[in-house]
């Protein structure tokens, strides 16, 4: 049975030489954070940050720019495996992120996102409309406990890039 392109690109990044390269060449400071994927299918989306001396704060908490490193890959890792080797091509931007913070994050700190198909019905509305489309997706991140340390939603627009002759 053949991989989806999906499955292709999770593969990728759950390889943790090929994801290393791929933080080091696009990602650096999430790189540096410690920033990973933990697990990734079509739906859902698991990335984890640590508390170390590189992404923490003088309160001896996570950073929350590190806090919101992690919960945007979350929900941008499903986007780009469902925009990996598509025809045509589709673009993806940030236009929004909210944040909220429950707990202090003082050991790792796990980001789920569970919006594949949201997100996958919005890339596929904005190819066969030619017309943007946005969608606002949550992450929630929980400490090595279970508690709630924040959530956050974030909103991508995707647009085409095929060509209207």
């Amino acid at each position: 049975m053949m991989a989806s392109n999906f499955e292709l690109f999770a593969k990728q990044m759950v390889s943790p030489i090929k994801f290393k390269m791929f933080l080091l060449s696009k990602l650096p400071s999430a790189y540096f954070s410690g920033v990973r994927i933990k697990s990734i299918n079509e739906n859902k989306c698991e990335v984890t940050v640590p508390f170390k001396w590189f992404s923490q704060n003088p309160f001896r908490s996570t950073y929350f720019a590190c806090l919101s490193m992690a919960a945007e890959m979350s929900t941008g890792a499903l986007a780009l495996g469902h925009l990996y080797k598509r025809s045509p091509a589709v673009s993806m931007l940030v236009v929004k992120t909210e944040g909220e913070y429950f707990k202090k994050a003082a050991d790792k700190t796990t980001f789920v996102c569970e919006a594949g198909e949201e997100i996958n019905k919005m890339i596929q509305e904005a190819v066969a409309t030619s017309e943007p489309r946005t969608v606002r997706v949550r992450s929630i991140g929980k400490n090595e406990a279970g508690d709630l340390v924040a959530e956050f939603y974030i909103t991508w627009s995707f647009k085409s890039k095929k060509v209207i002759s």
